[in-house]
């Protein structure tokens, strides 16, 4: 049975996806797309909507791994599901069955994983605080070279002594900041702070 077939496609793409999400984190260009992750369930619904994000496993852990999970169980139970069903009735599902059987298990079977994943992933951003509260504090560019216009990845430390990955850019826009340099947080416009070099030997951010 070809893995290109027709009814096996959409699981393919989920897998795809799930190969291009990888791809994205490995080279880094995730931290540009994400900006500050909050893995302490940030989403805000009220009633209804934090129900379902909650019962969705959704909050538990940052927002690309719960989609990277639900991919690749989403593609797992596709495949596999096909196989075993041509295998017993003599023919697989048509895609658009088989894309709603495999969505129906993979939902729930996802929220369960995020349980025992949530408990081990490390919980270095699960402190809620306003954005804010970051500037003035010390922080070390982790990747990239941070320029007017082009953001870096850098980590602070916050004041429970939670880490926090934010985008910066060099407050004097004829300035770089380079990867490993310690710098200070002195404002923030949106999702994105202003730096300046500062070498602060009280900074211990550790690894």
């Amino acid at each position: 049975m070809s893995l290109l077939a027709a009814h096996n496609l959409p699981f393919v793409i989920a897998l795809g996806a799930l190969a291009l999400i990888a791809l994205v984190q490995v080279t880094g260009l995730g931290d540009v797309l994400e900006g500050e992750v909050d893995t302490g369930g940030g989403l805000e619904l009220g009633g209804f909507g934090d129900a379902l994000t909650a019962l969705l496993g959704l909050g538990r852990v940052p927002l690309l791994i719960w989609l990277a999970s639900l991919l690749l169980v989403f593609g797992g139970i596709g495949l596999i599901g096909q196989a075993w069903i041509a295998g017993l009735l003599g023919a697989p599902l048509s895609a658009g069955w088989a894309v709603l059987a495999a969505g129906a298990a993979a939902l729930p079977l996802n929220a369960l994983a995020m349980r025992p994943l949530a408990a081990v992933m490390p919980k270095d951003e699960t402190t809620a605080i306003a954005l804010d509260e970051l500037v003035r504090r010390d922080a070390e560019i982790q990747i990239g070279t941070a320029r007017a216009g082009s953001p870096a990845r850098a980590r602070v430390i916050d004041r429970h002594g939670q880490a926090h990955n934010v985008m910066v850019e060099p407050h004097d826009a004829s300035t770089e900041l380079q990867a490993g340099d310690t710098v200070l947080l002195v404002r923030r416009e949106g999702e994105t702070f202003y730096a300046i070099q500062y070498e602060s030997p009280l900074l211990g951010l550790g690894s």
